[in-house]
């Protein structure tokens, strides 16, 4: 008996992966999910345990996005989709050993003591700077059109947040292709802010900054959850790809027949050798995962993908009683920037942010540690990096006492690097799939990290998919 066969063969359980399998199984295409994990969600789990809720992975969704609706309605979530506690709009920066709130209009901009007076009005000769002439870091980016103490005290911790990286290394066309695209396209950010907003309203985009936060009652993994319940029995779980070849290779049929775009994909389910055949399959785990089972179709492009450098990070989940807390915790956390020479990359308040993330009169927070700024921080002892942890949160939240609960998770290769020249990467990348049509690299390493870049990339490339199954059947 020969492998079984679909039309397109989804590996891996992220959000990515699972969103693409949604949306092509609701255009009528047969799907298959081929899922490593016991369970999905890749590293969207959220963990419940001792009444506090954390997440090992993504902790919210910014809704930038009306897909998000869409998800949310046809899965039937509506109960279960939170928007987080308004104060969450107030995000804190350190500067001299003191938080301050990140102002959020003009108003608050011309009074907060975060950016210097002479910055301030740096920032107005924004409009009257010209065109970048060379690739830029986004730090390189930020200085020329806006200064340094505005890189200092609002990108540099932005990016430590986003990324878990450093702007100096970072593409400002990769890593914020829209910001770029302002300069490139208007001229300057405050003319594409204006000038582009019609645009923007077209598409039915949010801005990251104006966009709504939002979870799940249970966390965010309710969201890859239900959309493997919707699924069935497409998604196999304990399901590890280990080779895939290309059958009109093997066949020596030319690739411009109908009939002669087929995969063969082996993996290991439960640990039995497994075939199985497709017309398209989708690699949405990744880079570091996809690279050794790329490499039977291409090396090239499998040393393109393991080049791809993705930042360590640890994350600390503490439940504290609130009482031993000075701060307010009115807002949805703070960030660190590199000037302040801490050992923090910065703290999410979880339990201001949504409720029940924590017992009456606890709270619940995530710390971070490491990133490409100290990426040496990751590997400290467990012990080690709890105590470091509690004494940044000490100095900087007035933090005082043992913490009730502690969970740490560590992540070698957390979030990929969208670092100067990646475009070279991306371009070999899509010069590899438009060798090998149904092959599909997909994941957060291609068109923005965050929850919603990867559901939109999801829906263009179901789309896609989709319009190619049908033609050649």
């Amino acid at each position: 008996m020969g492998p079984t066969k679909t039309d397109v063969i989804i590996i891996g359980e992220g959000i990515t992966g699972l969103c693409v399998a949604y949306w092509l199984k609701k255009r009528g295409i047969k799907v298959t999910v081929l899922a490593k994990d016991s369970e999905v969600g890749g590293t969207m789990k959220s963990v419940q345990d001792h009444s506090f809720l954390y997440e090992t992975g993504a902790n919210t969704g910014l809704e930038t996005t009306p897909l998000f609706k869409e998800l949310v309605s046809d899965l039937k979530l509506e109960s279960e989709f939170v928007y987080a506690h308004p104060e969450g709009k107030n995000r804190y920066i350190l500067r001299d050993g003191i938080l301050h709130s990140m102002p959020l209009g003009p108003g608050s901009f011309l009074s907060t003591k975060l950016f210097s007076l002479a910055a301030k009005f740096r920032v107005m000769k924004e409009p009257f700077i010209g065109r970048a002439t060379k690739e830029e870091s986004i730090a390189e980016f930020v200085e020329r059109r806006l200064g340094q103490d505005f890189l200092d005290y609002a990108i540099d911790p932005f990016v430590a947040g986003v990324f878990a990286g450093k702007p100096e290394q970072l593409s400002v066309r990769s890593a914020f292709p829209k910001l770029y695209a302002l300069e490139e396209k208007y001229g300057g950010l405050v003319k594409g802010m204006i000038k582009g907003a019609p645009e923007r309203k077209q598409r039915a985009e949010k801005a990251k900054d104006r966009a709504e936060t939002f979870s799940f009652v249970s966390g965010m993994q309710m969201l890859p959850h239900a959309i493997a319940t919707s699924l069935g029995k497409s998604v196999i779980l304990n399901a590890k790809v280990t080779n895939i070849r290309n059958l009109t290779t093997a066949r020596n049929e030319p690739s411009n027949e109908p009939d002669a775009r087929r995969y063969l994909v082996e993996y290991l389910h439960n640990d039995q050798e497994t075939e199985m055949e497709a017309d398209s399959v989708v690699f949405a785990i990744p880079a570091y995962d996809a690279s050794p089972i790329i490499k039977s179709l291409s090396v090239d492009t499998a040393r393109v993908l393991s080049s791809i450098y993705y930042s360590p990070i640890v994350s600390i989940f503490l439940g504290v009683n609130r009482e031993n807390i000075g701060h307010r915790l009115d807002g949805f956390g703070f960030l660190v920037p590199s000037k302040e020479r801490r050992k923090i990359l910065g703290c999410l308040w979880n339990s201001c942010l949504f409720a029940h993330r924590a017992p009456t009169g606890m709270a619940a927070l995530n710390a971070f540690i490491g990133g490409a700024r100290q990426p040496e921080l990751t590997t400290l002892s467990d012990e080690r990096i709890i105590q470091t942890t509690l004494d940044e949160l000490k100095s900087i939240m007035q933090l005082s006492g043992n913490p009730v609960y502690l969970h740490l998770t560590r992540w070698q290769k957390s979030i990929p690097q969208y670092e100067i020249g990646y475009q070279h990467k991306i371009d070999a990348l899509a010069q590899f799939e438009e060798s090998l049509p149904g092959i599909v690299l997909a994941g957060n390493y291609r068109g923005g990290i965050s929850v919603g870049d990867c559901i939109q990339n999801a829906h263009e490339i179901a789309k896609t998919l989709s319009a190619n199954n049908i033609s050649i059947r």
